[in-house]
């Protein structure tokens, strides 16, 4: 507010008029060029001091006010011409104080502001609004003397605001907040955890500043008296009202203790918009602590207004939102703002304004209304005790109501608990935008039929049971060979000299064949990346395609080296102890064939007497001994020959597997791995605590 001091009326409607003409011309705030004029028409940067600003600051303000008090006290006394103490324009000798006329009310001043008529009471009005006190004409000199001694006394002394501090389970979901966002930055694009990123960089910064003040915004839309009010909590006109639209161009700090200035620096807000309250004991020791900040209209036509708004709701610790009868349901509000901000519900509180304009039962059903559109925008209601937005009715004209706010933000204010309350409300927003790249409500991983699945189909393409078949043949095709019948072998040796003896197992596929077992390993890679996919969110689900796609390079000539290395030894395959017996045997029934023609042939050429009986019988026992021991061996060679092949389609089966497990398995299970780590996370980041699949 403007002080007047004794001068001619008409120099001061003069002077007002020409301010206004400039105010308007500039664009600028008449309140804001008023507290500048008083320091000698400088821009006063520095009037912070009281609200906790540097020495340098506060020093440069106190001695213009120190200068704006003599000169006015001089001027009051009678000492010649002066320099007023509000403009600093040379002014006349005083005039008696019976006969000067009324000095014109500034422009938005509030009633209570308006100097006295009366001598007696004195022509005293509100000073600029950065100390607030009433100052006697008779005493102006002394007063603003004392104010000067008082306010540099109080700057002096002030302590250092104390930092803000987080309770443990804060910092336990800031720190996996900050882990979660660091384990996902390969995985995330940067637009995805930006907002994560704002609210740990918000968190850190509001963490260093004061934790025994806290910042109320006053926000609301185009002629709700959110100004008004700003103006009646702080006791003094410091924020313009008028029908003029938008009559706020710009935020105002009015902060009611010292210690401050850093939170409101981290607003943007400059020291020429920073003002302090009416200085009263119980209003000093109600809201002591309160940082109130009057915003724009939210709604307002011009860009950079809703820009300021947007901006400063993101780092104030709570926010009163201001409705009036007319746009307490106003779409704007309500989507861009109140829905959106549903989970900052205990920061915040809802009033509606100018009930004085509504008859009757009217203020309560429209209060009843506003509570049901809060609901539906899922806003919790602090009522009955349970944590919410507090919603009341109020009228910033008359009164009516305000107490009762003031009395619910001294609570409020005095908890000192809203700074934290916001940052964890901030936390569950950026948690709620991060749900959908990390939960989706579905089991994921890799389980162990996949994993079978897979290892089976590379053995299949690797011809692992092939293999195994090749090698039961080669088993018995080298047992009949060892206890065949002599004709025998000779009548198989004599085809075998036109093929190509070999005992070992053909593993490698002809060129035709390799085709498709390339494609068996192709599907086989995308089967289970698939599966393994399966439940992920879409960023991590493509990082596991990728990780398999990547170990499958390459995959199917590694398969076809390390079955040439699993094949079997070179030479024929193993033989069993009694190989020898049965080969015994079968040279015993050779021998009896031998024997028993040789008998015949001498008995035919008379060299020994006649007796058909024993050499035919020796000749028989030969000849049907043999297909029967090479009879018995075939049979009890099938057992170890289905053993040797199965032997070597299990050694394929699993060096096919040790290749895709490391070159695909492990790679997916890396990635999946990697996921469950996040999960855990964001699993603290929620509450919800780790054990999330």
């Amino acid at each position: 507010m403007t002080a007047v001091t004794d001068q001619d009326h008409t120099d001061h409607t003069d002077r007002t008029d020409r301010t206004d003409r400039t105010d308007r011309a500039e664009g600028s705030d008449p309140l804001e060029h008023s507290a500048h004029a008083h320091a000698d028409g400088g821009d006063d940067d520095g009037v912070g001091s009281a609200d906790g600003q540097g020495p340098e600051e506060g020093d440069r303000s106190m001695t213009d006010t120190t200068d704006a008090a003599d000169a006015t006290g001089a001027s009051a006394q009678g000492r010649g011409p002066g320099r007023d103490a509000e403009t600093g324009a040379r002014k006349e000798p005083a005039k008696d104080p019976s006969t000067a006329p009324a000095p014109a009310p500034a422009r938005g001043a509030a009633p209570s502001a308006t100097p006295s008529a009366d001598p007696e009471d004195g022509a005293g009005a509100w000073d600029d609004g950065l100390i607030a006190r009433r100052v006697n004409e008779g005493t102006a000199g002394e007063q603003a003397a004392a104010v000067v001694a008082e306010t540099r006394a109080s700057t002096a002394a002030a302590p250092a605001a104390a930092p803000l501090a987080y309770d443990g389970p804060l910092r336990s979901r800031l720190d996996a907040l900050r882990e979660l966002v660091g384990l996902s930055r390969a995985r995330l694009d940067n637009r995805t955890l930006a907002e994560a990123g704002r609210v740990l960089d918000e968190a850190a910064a509001r963490r260093k500043l004061s934790g025994q003040h806290t910042v109320v915004a006053i926000a609301g839309a185009t002629g709700s008296g959110k100004s008004q009010l700003f103006n009646t909590l702080a006791g003094v006109t410091i924020s313009e009202t008028g029908v003029r639209r938008p009559t706020t161009a710009a935020p105002i700090a009015c902060s009611w203790s010292d210690g401050a200035a850093p939170l409101i620096d981290r607003l943007g807000i400059p020291g020429r918009l920073r003002r302090r309250p009416v200085q009263s004991a119980e209003a000093e020791a109600q809201l002591r602590g309160l940082v109130l900040i009057d915003l724009p209209d939210h709604d307002s036509a011009a860009v950079q207004h809703r820009e300021q708004v947007d901006r400063i709701l993101a780092l104030v610790d709570a926010v009163i939102w201001v409705v009036d009868p007319e746009k307490y349901a106003d779409a704007v509000l309500h989507e861009r703002y109140l829905r959106p901000m549903a989970g900052h519900a205990e920061v915040m509180f809802v009033v509606l304004n100018q009930v004085d304009r509504l008859p009757g039962e009217a203020a309560d059903l429209v209060l009843d209304d506003l509570r049901r559109l809060l609901d539906e925008d899922g806003i919790a209601l602090g009522e009955y005790g349970e944590p919410g937005a507090t919603v009341l009715a109020l009228s910033g004209l008359t009164g009516d109501g305000v107490p009762e706010l003031r009395e619910l933000l001294g609570q409020f204010v005095g908890e000192r608990g809203a700074a934290g309350r916001r940052v964890s409300a901030d936390v569950d927003a950026a948690a709620a935008r991060l749900r959908p790249v990390y939960v989706t409500g579905q089991r994921t991983g890799l389980s162990e039929d996949a994993r079978d699945e897979f290892a089976a189909r590379l053995a299949d393409a690797v011809g692992a049971t092939a293999a195994g078949d090749a090698a039961e043949r080669a088993w018995l095709r080298n047992a009949n060979r060892a206890c065949g019948t002599p004709w025998l072998r000779l009548w198989r040796w004599c085809q075998d000299r036109h093929e190509q003896a070999t005992g070992r197992i053909q593993v490698r596929t002809p060129a035709d064949e390799e085709a498709t077992a390339r494609q068996r390993v192709e599907q086989a890679v995308r089967t289970v990346s698939d599966r393994a996919s399966a439940g992920l969110p879409a960023a991590w689900a493509m990082a596991v395609r990728e990780a398999a796609v990547r170990g499958s390079q390459g995959l199917p000539e590694a398969l076809d080296e390390l079955a040439g290395r699993a094949g079997l030894p070179p030479g024929r395959p193993p033989r069993p102890g009694w190989w020898p017996v049965a080969v015994l045997a079968q040279a015993a029934m050779t021998l009896l064939q031998i024997v028993g023609g040789l008998w015949l042939v001498g008995q035919i050429a008379h060299w020994m007497e006649p007796n058909l009986g024993v050499p035919v019988l020796l000749m028989v026992a030969g000849i049907l001994g043999g297909p029967v021991v090479e009879w018995s061996c075939r049979m009890a060679a099938r057992g170890p020959a289905r053993r040797y092949g199965q032997d070597a389609e299990r050694r394929l089966r699993e060096a096919a597997a040790g290749c895709g497990r490391a070159r695909v398995l492990d790679p997916v299970a890396a990635e999946l791995l990697r996921y469950r780590e996040v999960r855990e996370q964001y699993g603290r980041v929620t509450g919800v605590g780790a054990g999330m699949r």
